[in-house]
């Protein structure tokens, strides 16, 4: 098992923001990993991080989960980690990552729902980071 963090780097609480997501509903899928690696590689606030960065920090949030009270703890460790505009980032993240295979799952909406609680985020602000991934994803 991984070594256990205290404490997360702003990258570090973004790639946990979309690995919880992936794992919401108990099944990391291919295209839920893709997005992950796209937007790792593509957006600019990963500048300076390698993908090869992302399997520890993988890891050490399933490693998270397996703990009684692992969620809480993720969620303040990605808290103290990101500024407030970072934590929008964060629930974006997760946002794509959600909508990477289609459909949310009930278990994506639910921890979507806590992810912002947890984060603090303000419900309009989160309904409209929502309505934009489910636009760029919408089939002709």
């Amino acid at each position: 098992m991984p070594h256990t963090k205290s404490h997360f780097t702003v990258h570090e609480g973004l790639i946990c923001a979309m690995v919880l997501m992936s794992a919401a509903d108990q099944h990391m899928s291919d295209a839920e990993l893709g997005m992950m690696s796209r937007l790792v590689q593509e957006l600019p606030v990963f500048a300076g991080f390698q993908a090869h960065e992302i399997e520890p920090v993988t890891e050490t949030c399933l490693a998270l989960l397996g703990q009684t009270d692992g969620l809480d703890r993720a969620f303040t460790m990605m808290r103290d980690a990101l500024p407030p505009r970072l934590r929008e980032t964060a629930y974006l993240l997760a946002c794509e990552v959600a909508a990477a295979d289609g459909e949310a799952t009930q278990g994506e909406l639910q921890f979507l729902q806590d992810f912002r609680i947890g984060m603090d985020i303000d419900r309009l602000i989160a309904g409209a980071i929502e309505r934009a991934a489910k636009a760029r994803y919408q089939m002709a």
